[in-house]
């Protein structure tokens, strides 16, 4: 091996890391609403768990994504230590898939399907395929599909090139030399850690031992204690990703160091003890790209059937390691690590707003609360909920905008740019809660009251409005298009109420059983109900505007109002019918 072959093995590497890189990426573009559909799925039971992990890392071909994004979840509160365990324990399976695409280089046969069927022969057919899909077709997902089938051929093309180049060494005594260092147990076992723990992925690591064994003297007793290693390398990303969190957000990259450190531990005192007894032969023997993906996944499958049962003591150890400190965690909402995945990011975001959502709609409907039966703690809890509603739209606002820098699927660009819509609605919504407790302020603290109609007909108001509220929730927080649907007709009623209320007002000052005073009170909350119906509105038309990828939805909603015997005319009717004063 010459230099010149140093070179090639370096741009061979690069092409294999930048493949893995690019095909990752890809594939968890791609998959970003099944990855939010899995990912919900939470689960005490630990099987479930494990395949939640094992199919998740097999997808996006990263454990170490999996295991941040599982620590993003813990320090988000959304996923409990326990839950977590499992998950990290089945993330560290699904790692293996990639050694066994590797693995395909060692296929024997010489016949022309056997040929096919090795990566030097489909790796660039992929490629032209990935190209054609990603230059000449609009459709996001085919671009998607195109990454996808680019990264696998680069980082096939990539292993070959690392092979070629480093073949020569089988010729060099003093490589085979340096090998028998590794065979040294602790020796192994480090060098996997510390290349894994560089480059910060275990199947990179795996790959490039995998291109090693390209020169036929690297043995199986070289191997196993290296693969034993890369696994606890990989615990390197996971364990920088917690620095920042919460206890239980590092307990899990705790459990992720204390799994594979134990493991390793167990199984090569295991596998020293019986070959000083036995004398494996296999040992001696030269492995290929294939035996390296065996190893690796039967140590991992080992592992994982060693430490599940005990995963309450790993649970355990892990909080005697991280205690507790006698400062309080502050509860993060919104974790930036799960930006890695932002399609599960812009999920979570969905569920922050939803909670949103409710504390706004709470907060009007206790207002309105107030001019029945006036209540100065449920007041305070009225500021309260603004206040916090304030505080869910600054964070909310500013990740939406650090996560739309991602790349995002079309659909899911579409639901962010919603959602930095629909929570500045929300915001007014509980803005107006405080308004209108101010006017209930007003009237007890001037002693003014409405006449016994008066307040008849605002009871018909405030029982529309709590139903345009009711509505726009359901709409947002479960999806509901038909909801969403039956916002505008009755907004429209809202509408038509409050006019119908000020003309009814002026009538009353007129015949002198109203005051002036009064009115002004009376203008201004009509103000905030109907302002508060319009907010629904708004954002029940930007759940049909993203569910229907329409551009004016408003415009949309307008065009059914004139159309004689449409669900929508049938709605405003029946809430006309329903809301008479």
């Amino acid at each position: 091996m010459d230099f010149f072959d140093f070179l090639t093995m370096i741009g061979g590497l690069a092409t294999f890391l930048y493949g893995m890189n690019l095909m990752g990426s890809a594939l968890e573009k791609r998959a970003g609403t099944q990855l939010k559909t899995v990912l919900g799925r939470l689960t005490d039971n630990k099987l479930k768990g494990f395949l939640l992990g094992l199919g998740v890392t097999a997808i996006i071909q990263s454990s170490s994504a999996t295991t941040v994004m599982v620590v993003g979840f813990v320090n988000s509160g959304i996923m409990t230590l326990s839950q977590a365990i499992s998950i990290i324990m089945g993330a560290n399976v699904g790692t293996t898939v990639t050694a066994w695409l590797l693995s395909l280089n060692s296929l024997p046969g010489g016949d022309f399907v056997m040929q096919m069927l090795k990566p030097s022969s489909f790796a660039p057919i992929l490629a032209m395929v990935g190209i054609v899909l990603f230059m000449f077709f609009k459709s996001a997902k085919k671009k998607d599909t195109g990454l996808i089938l680019i990264g696998f051929a680069l980082l096939m093309i990539g292993m070959n090139t690392m092979s070629g180049a480093v073949a020569g060494l089988k010729d060099v005594p003093a490589f085979g030399q340096a090998l028998l260092w590794f065979s040294n147990p602790i020796f192994g076992v480090a060098a996997g850690a510390v290349l894994t723990g560089i480059i910060q992925s275990s199947s990179a690591s795996v790959g490039i031992l995998q291109a090693l064994s390209a020169t036929g003297q690297m043995t199986y007793g070289t191997a196993i204690p290296i693969i034993m290693g890369q696994n606890i390398g990989t615990c390197v990303t996971a364990l920088i990703s917690c620095v920042g969190t919460n206890k239980n957000a590092r307990r899990a990259a705790m459990v992720h160091l204390l799994f594979n450190i134990i493991g390793t531990t167990v199984l090569l005192t295991l596998y020293c003890t019986a070959n000083a007894i036995l004398d494996f032969s296999f040992t001696q023997m030269p492995v290929n790209e294939a035996g390296i993906a065996v190893v690796h996944t039967t140590f991992n499958l080992t592992c994982t059937a060693l430490l599940l049962p005990f995963s309450a003591q790993l649970e355990r150890l892990a909080c005697l390691l991280v205690r507790d400190s006698k400062k309080q965690d502050e509860l993060h909402l919104l974790d930036e690590r799960l930006m890695m995945t932002p399609a599960v990011a812009l999920g979570r975001c969905r569920e922050v707003a939803c909670a949103m959502a409710r504390i706004s709609i709470r907060a009007f409907d206790n207002a309105m609360k107030q001019f029945h039966d006036y209540n100065p703690k449920l007041g305070e809890q009225i500021r309260a909920d603004e206040a916090l509603a304030d505080q869910y739209e600054d964070q909310l606002g500013t990740y939406l905008v650090q996560l739309s820098s991602h790349e995002l699927a079309q659909k899911d660009s579409q639901e962010l740019s919603g959602l930095l819509r629909i929570i500045g609605d929300f915001e007014r919504i509980s803005d107006h809660a405080v308004n209108l407790l101010e006017s209930a302020e007003e009237i007890r603290d001037k002693k003014l009251a409405f006449s016994g109609v008066a307040e008849r007909e605002l009871r018909v108001m405030f029982d529309a409005v709590s139903e345009v509220l009711t509505l726009s929730e359901r709409a947002f927080c479960e999806a509901d298009d038909q909801a969403a649907a039956r916002v505008e007709p009755l907004e429209q009623v809202v509408d038509l109420l409050r006019d119908q209320l000020k003309v009814r007002h002026i009538e009353r000052l007129r015949q002198g059983k109203c005051t002036i005073e009064l009115g002004f009170v009376l203008s201004d909350m009509l103000t905030d109900l109907e302002r508060v119906s319009d907010h629904c509105s708004n954002i029940a038309a930007c759940i049909v505007e993203v569910a229907h990828n329409a551009m004016d939805m408003h415009g949309y909603l307008s065009g059914l109002n004139k159309e004689k015997g449409s669900t929508y005319q049938m709605n405003y009717q029946t809430y006309l019918e329903k809301y008479t004063l």
